[in-house]
Order: C-alpha cells, then sequence, then structure tokens
C-alpha cells in the first residue's frame, strides 16, 4: 500500500468497515482515521459495534465527526497529513429518499462538496469515492456499462450519486485532483445494513414474520459480496487514474425469488410472501458490465450468490441473539 494515512469517511458503515478492516490487518504501517456521525437512520449499536471491532487496532482512530459541517471537518482533521481520502459516508437508501429529501441533500450534496473541497484546500492528489448502481434509472440497456448515459435518475438519492459524479469531475478539471468513482451495485454480506432487503428478509424468516415482495417477485439483482466489493476498491486506491468510474458488481443477475429461496434453505425455515406492486423509485433488473473494471482494475468477482449468502446466513444464526434485537 503507497499511502501512510488514509481517511475513510462511513468508517462504522457496511462497506467502509470492511475496507478499514481489510487494510488494517493487512498494512501494520497503513493509518486510517475514520470518521462517522453514528446517526440513527438504522440502530447505531450495529456501528458501534462494528466500530470497537476496527477500534482494536493500534493504526486505527476514529473521529465521530458529521462532514456535512465543514469548519468541523477542517477544525479536526487540518493537522492530519491525508495523503488519499476514500469516501463512503453517505445518506443511502432508495426508499428513504421520499420520506427524508433533506437528509440526501445534506450529507450526500453538501457533506461530499466538503469532502472534495477539504481534498483541495490540504493538497490531498486523490479521492475515491462511492457512487451508486441507481445512477442507471431505468436504463433499458443491459447490461448497465459506464458509457452508458445516466441522466434520468428515478430517485432522489440516484440524483445526489449523479451530482456526486459531476462534481468529482469539475474539481478533478479545476484542481487535477485523481477523482475515481465506484458505482456499487446491491452489496450484501455480514455486518450488513439492516434496512436492506436481504437482511430484512434473514430477520422475518428466524422471527416467523411474512416480508413484502416488491412488483410480486419479478425483479433481478446484481448482487455482489463484500469481500469482492472491497478488493475492487482497493485496487482503485492503488492504481493511478485522473478521472474514472467503474461498476463494481457481480455481473451475475440473480431473480429475487431464488434469493429468497437461497435464504430459507440457509436460515432452515420458509417464510410466507406478501406479493406487492413496485415501488417508487425501485427498477426491475440491475446488471453491471464489467469489461472497464476488469481491464483498469483486475477486478474479478469471486464469490458466488449461493456462497455469499450461506457465509451471511451462517454469520446472522451465530449471532441471532442481538442481531433480532436492532
Amino acid at each position: 500500500m503507497k499511502y501512510k494515512r488514509i481517511l475513510v469517511t462511513g468508517s462504522a458503515g457496511f462497506i467502509g468497515f470492511h475496507l478499514c478492516r481489510r487494510i488494517l490487518e493487512r498494512y501494520s504501517d497503513v493509518e486510517i482515521i475514520g470518521i462517522d456521525n453514528m446517526n440513527k437512520y438504522y440502530n447505531p449499536v450495529l456501528k458501534e459495534m462494528r466500530n470497537n471491532i476496527l477500534k482494536k487496532h493500534e493504526n486505527y482512530t476514529f473521529l465521530k465527526l458529521d462532514f456535512s459541517h465543514y469548519d468541523r471537518l477542517v477544525e479536526n482533521l487540518k493537522d492530519r497529513d491525508i495523503d488519499l481520502i476514500v469516501h463512503l459516508g453517505a445518506q443511502p437508501g432508495v426508499r428513504y429518499s421520499l420520506k427524508d429529501p433533506w437528509a440526501y441533500e445534506r450529507s450526500n450534496l453538501l457533506g461530499t462538496l466538503n469532502i472534495f473541497e477539504f481534498a483541495r484546500r490540504f493538497n490531498i492528489d486523490k479521492v475515491v469515492y462511492a457512487s451508486s448502481s441507481s445512477v442507471y434509472g431505468g436504463n433499458k440497456k443491459i447490461p448497465f456499462s459506464e458509457d452508458d448515459r445516466t441522466d434520468y435518475p428515478i430517485s432522489l438519492y440516484a440524483a445526489t450519486k449523479k451530482a456526486n459524479e459531476l462534481m468529482a469531475y469539475t474539481y478533478h478539471h479545476l484542481y487535477g485532483i485523481e477523482m475515481v468513482g465506484l458505482r456499487f451495485f446491491t452489496v450484501y454480506g455480514e455486518w450488513g445494513r439492516p434496512d436492506m432487503a436481504y437482511f430484512k428478509f434473514a430477520k422475518s424468516i428466524l422471527l416467523g414474520k411474512p416480508i413484502d415482495v416488491y412488483n410480486y417477485g419479478k425483479m433481478e439483482r446484481d448482487f455482489t459480496y463484500i469481500s469482492d466489493v472491497v478488493d475492487g476498491i482497493v485496487s482503485s486506491m492503488e492504481r493511478s487514474f485522473n478521472y474514472e468510474i467503474f461498476n463494481l458488481g457481480n455481473s451475475k443477475p440473480v431473480k429475487l425469488m431464488y434469493f429468497i429461496e437461497l435464504l430459507e434453505r440457509y436460515l432452515g425455515k420458509t417464510v410466507k410472501k406478501n406479493l406487492l406492486p413496485m415501488q417508487e423509485g425501485e427498477v426491475v433488473v440491475t446488471y453491471a458490465d464489467l469489461r472497464k473494471s476488469r481491464e483498469l482494475l483486475d477486478y474479478n468477482p469471486k464469490v458466488s450468490i449461493e456462497e455469499g449468502l450461506r457465509r451471511f446466513c451462517n454469520w446472522f444464526l451465530e449471532n441471532k441473539e442481538w442481531i433480532l434485537k436492532l
């Protein structure tokens, strides 16, 4: 690892936690400064537990900090000699953006602007930042390529992520900062987000509660296991680019009903399904074209949906006493 002090935003979040843990376990000479506001979008107990695992490493420093407050960001980080930013912190969720759009304005727009401006002001040469497959909107062309137009987002969350990509290009053009955007495709795995469907499904299955299945189950998702995504992030950190955007997916869309069937198999229980119409802001299919990521990042997802869900369910069952209380 060529960087010595890395700022990771959203370090107590799902992807941020796994990235930090990977680096901390493999590179004892790399210091990570993690920031997270530990908000209550989902139960912060889970974030605290992830963060406590990271705190066991001497080369991890955590700051409870909201990056939508620029002055506080500068005050806490100006003397840290950071040489890379990995900006994973954001207000996630398509459906929640219908309820509280201002949370997305504060975190995803103002917050990301603050991170980019901090990089400019303190001469940080490179920023790797999280985008999303949601920027493809209702794209009819399958699979989704980085060259496809992304001008028609169908949720505010997607619109903020598209805006992040445009802001990143501007900061690259004006100030020469290396900007690498990563479009994540439905990331899942251990220590995941309780608001995501696979986590909610698993919880309902064990509690004997029915689950809501939208578009009557006629949906497909390019589910991507967390270790594969971390591989892609690390690769994007270690390689040099000017301005690039990459898909990080599995490139093997999975039918939703098969996905639920696997959860039932690995958890040892069946579940009643409430079949419902499509929700606003959702799409029928996501499918990543990985040709660019394979060529330039040497990205090669290894974990099948069967293996990834088996690992997740094993973790879930081993920890169900506290998980079911979230």
